[in-house]
């Protein structure tokens, strides 16, 4: 089991954490949403629970809750910036098919 980080995306959650002043990691889940089936929630982490599985990955924490590792499994973060917008992006190899603007996928 893994979840992987670019560069690009440990140095934005290093930073924000930086920043934000407090926080252990990142946080991703899974919800059922969107136009393909699940979405991906992102949000840093202030702690670590029971049901968490924690990995880590250019020195920053990424935390995943059990039931959404199904669905994520093997997933690199991207932190993108393109013109104005900015955003992490996913490599899910578990995802058979993604929503055009990529916020939600199908397994």
């Amino acid at each position: 089991m893994s979840i992987s980080l670019t560069p690009a995306a440990a140095d934005r959650v290093q930073s924000f954490l930086t920043r934000r002043g407090h926080g252990v990691g990142l946080r991703l889940a899974v919800k059922k949403t969107g136009c393909s089936g699940f979405a991906y929630v992102v949000n840093y982490a202030d702690d670590v629970g029971s049901n968490d599985v924690v990995f880590e990955d250019r020195g920053v924490k990424v935390i995943v809750d059990r039931d959404s590792l199904d669905y994520i499994n093997g997933t690199e973060v991207d932190f993108v910036k393109q013109g104005l917008n900015e955003a992490f992006r996913f490599r899910n190899p578990k995802a058979k098919g993604e929503c055009g603007c990529g916020e939600s996928f199908s397994v």
